[in-house]
């Protein structure tokens, strides 16, 4: 597991701050350089690009755009660094620092065993932060603090200094405080258990909340996929995640996770990117199960992320833009790059420029023998791609689905409250120019060429550049680039609805209601179904509730709902919905999945079938499909199995061939499973092509 960076153990790298480039810098730079890459003739045939703006992702909010400080960080609350991230559309900042949140003290500023800079206490942090136009995210200290020491801070930030620091973090990450085996996390508890964490997190809230009830308390969670997610430890249960949040979830505002996917360079790392919405997905479907109704109410908070490999490099700065948005888009509240200043770690070359390999979006001055960083705060390539996120969207404004023809483009897409619509593409190709050709559903764009900027080699920020007016772009190699365009006409005189809720499911149907449209009168409302960047009408009402039926049992589904008026125009999207229809309460089998233990990347499972019929049958087979694309079965015992894709096919192997009538014996098998990121469990079994219950 990637860790969070520990800069007590180098604090050298901080105080060897420099002015300028040095000559041995300039030198190796000179003979590491190559020519950049020729964009050449555009590769055909295009991309095509698919927006669809009836499919809202959520609104991006105030706190979006996020950033890590760090009290050891000296620079942290230099001028240029809040003219910097209001710059790049900074909305939260992290304090005081990772793995540093559980040995801070707030009221002396100290943090037994690690380095305190100066200058860098909790007031100066929030000058900082006003200066930016942010918000705060604290880490109130678990490892060494108590309920009461959190507590007086709140007391301090929001009574005494009318600060309004609204999001409060219970520990970093707890999970590494030696419970699991690695230990890196401060925690002074004698027990260091998940159910130790959750009744403190429970002490927590209700002494901070005593004091301001207005503010919200965030949980940690492991990320699922990563280590120690799915790991039982000695004296537990279940693993870190199930058993903090059975115990937290009527009491917490929202959750924090972690991701450092990591690959042995940078573009690995990019490419890894397409595990987080299943990761997202699974840490809502654990909310749901244990908050029930109250599970909307709880957010997620992406408080640390960064590749962990090449880090001030180019690709990692497609990492960054293609990362914030993915997870923003599957209903993460704030993304927190690891870290404003952090220093150089090892000198390599990537893309034919110098990489330090340091967590910072700015530079720190530090050196490494003869070899330093530029000027304290310059920019590294990240940052620029974080500030590109400037224009594609700013708060308000809703994202909305758009699919890629190609691996190597990544896209997202934001309608703006102006009625504007955006679109960020990323080549990730290294060398070839890519051709992309936009197409519109849900929106009709006004004649002439988009507005459009773009961040690629040679540019020094976020550039204005010429753009075709047919929907056509040519994306130069590893680029950012951004296109906005008018809409035709003036927005629908109805509003969107509002959030819907799931009021009733069962295996076929599922009720929801939802807010009337505020403004305008509409004639109806529509219910669409997110399949990619495609839209599938699912049900319509002229009142505020609908049933959809004829829906495959355990099947999930991601809806929004429109408001139509009398003109036949549809109205902005509602946010979305992803809803779960149940097994079958009436059914001739029950399939019982159960997962026996777990290391992260891997699982062993056992599956019972259990034939409620009338007769008996003989010879069986059971089909289910894995929900997550990185999910496997291997090695099997009790059972023949076979996979094709997600698609997993067992069968009885003769002595266990027999299933009596009225569940008079079962068969049970189990296997060896794989899992590259999220382990969710199967939802849907068919025994002999009946869909069992699901017990």
């Amino acid at each position: 597991m990637p860790l969070s960076p520990q800069p007590s153990r180098r604090p050298g790298a901080f105080r060897r701050a420099t002015a300028a480039v040095t000559t041995a810098l300039a030198a190796l730079a000179a003979a590491a350089v190559a020519a950049p890459a020729p964009a050449g003739a555009a590769e055909d045939p295009a991309v095509d690009v698919t927006v669809n703006a009836t499919l809202g992702l959520g609104t991006l909010g105030d706190t979006a755009f996020g950033v890590n400080t760090a009290i050891w960080d000296s620079h942290m609350n230099d001028p240029e660094v809040a003219s910097l991230m209001e710059a790049a559309g900074v909305g939260l900042m992290r304090y005081p620092g990772g793995s540093y949140g559980d040995i801070y003290h707030w009221e002396d500023h100290t943090a037994p065993g690690g380095y305190v800079a100066p200058g860098t206490d909790f007031d100066a942090f929030m000058g900082t932060v006003r200066a930016t136009g942010a918000q705060p995210m604290i880490i109130a200290n678990y490892g060494t603090g108590s309920p009461e020491e959190a507590a007086a801070w709140v007391r301090y930030a929001n009574v005494t200094r009318d600060y309004d620091a609204r999001y409060w973090e219970i520990g970093n990450e707890i999970y590494g405080n030696g419970h699991y085996g690695s230990g890196w996390e401060a925690d002074e508890h004698a027990d260091k258990s998940p159910q130790e964490y959750a009744r403190n997190v429970l002490a927590y809230a209700e002494a901070m909340k005593a004091v301001d009830p207005d503010i919200e308390i965030g949980a940690v969670l492991t990320t699922p996929g990563d280590w120690p997610d799915g790991i039982a430890g000695s004296g537990d249960a279940a693993d870190w995640n199930h058993t903090v949040l059975s115990m937290v979830a009527g009491t917490v505002d929202f959750v924090i996770v972690h991701s450092y996917p990591g690959g042995a360079t940078a573009d690995e790392a990019l490419q890894r990117v397409a595990r987080l919405p299943g990761q997202l997905r699974e840490i809502r479907r654990q909310i749901d199960r244990y908050a029930g109704e109250r599970s909307a109410e709880i957010g997620i908070a992406l408080t640390e992320v960064n590749s962990n490999v090449q880090q001030n490099s180019r690709p990692n700065a497609l990492f960054a833009a293609d990362v914030y948005m993915t997870a923003l888009e599957n209903g993460v509240f704030t993304v927190d790059w690891w870290n404003t200043h952090n220093g150089p770690g090892a000198i390599s070359t990537v893309d034919g420029e110098v990489d330090f390999n340091d967590f910072g979006l700015l530079s720190s001055g530090g050196c490494i023998e003869d070899v330093c960083q530029p000027a304290v705060n310059t920019p590294f390539h990240p940052y620029y791609a974080i500030k590109s996120l400037t224009t594609l969207g700013r708060p308000g404004d809703t994202m909305v689905a758009a699919a890629s023809g190609s691996d190597s483009v990544s896209v997202h897409a934001v309608h703006r409250a102006d009625g504007d619509l955006s679109v960020l593409l990323i080549n990730k190709d290294p060398e070839a120019s890519r051709t992309v050709d936009l197409h519109y559903a849900g929106f009709s764009p006004a004649a002439g060429a988009p507005v459009a900027y773009r961040y690629a080699r040679g540019d020094t920020d976020v550039t204005r550049v010429a753009a075709a007016a047919d929907g056509s772009q040519v994306l130069p190699p590893y680029s950012i680039t951004t296109l906005t365009v008018h809409p035709d006409r003036a927005e629908p005189a109805v509003g969107a609805p509002g959030a819907p809720i799931l009021t009733a499911v069962d295996s076929t149907t599922a009720t929801l209601s939802w807010p009337a449209s505020a403004e305008g009168t509409p004639v109806r409302y529509e219910v669409y179904e997110r399949l990619g960047a495609n839209a599938q009408l699912l049900g319509s009402a002229t009142s505020t509730s609908v049933v959809l039926r004829n829906l495959p049992p355990g099947s999930e589904h991601t809806v929004n709902v429109l408001a139509r008026n009398a003109d036949g125009r549809l109205s902005r999207p509602s946010a979305p919905l992803t809803l779960t229809t149940t097994s079958p309460r009436d059914s001739t089998c029950v399939a019982t999945y159960h997962v026996d233990s777990g290391w992260s990347s891997g699982f062993v499972a056992t599956i019972t079938v259990t034939n409620l019929a009338d007769t008996a049958i003989n010879g069986w087979s059971l089909d289910f499909t894995w929900p997550s694309a990185g999910q496997s079965a291997q090695s099997a015992w009790n059972a023949g199995l076979s996979s094709d894709g997600t698609r997993v096919h067992a069968i009885d192997v003769g002595w266990n061939a027999v299933l009596a009538a009225h569940g008079g014996s079962t068969a049970s098998f189990g296997f060896v499973g794989a899992n590259d990121g999220a382990n969710p469990t199967p939802t849907v079994f068919t025994l002999n092509g009946q869909v069992c219950r699901t017990a």
